[in-house]
């Protein structure tokens, strides 16, 4: 079959199978809730002139 065609057989209507016991994934089964921080000693300027650096790495 080239691109864009089908076979009609597979085009019938489809259902769905009710009865399988399928488990359902729980997107926030690991959610967490809190705080990040951090502390550092360079300033602002510093912290980016080093994301600089470390995108010119890449």
């Amino acid at each position: 079959m080239g691109f864009g065609s089908y076979d009609e057989s597979e085009q019938q209507q489809q259902t769905a199978d009710d009865d399988e016991d399928v488990e359902a994934v729980n997107v926030h089964e690991n959610d967490h809730e809190g705080e990040l921080s951090f502390e550092s000693d360079l300033s602002t300027d510093e912290l980016v002139s080093q994301l600089g650096e470390m995108k010119d790495e890449e």
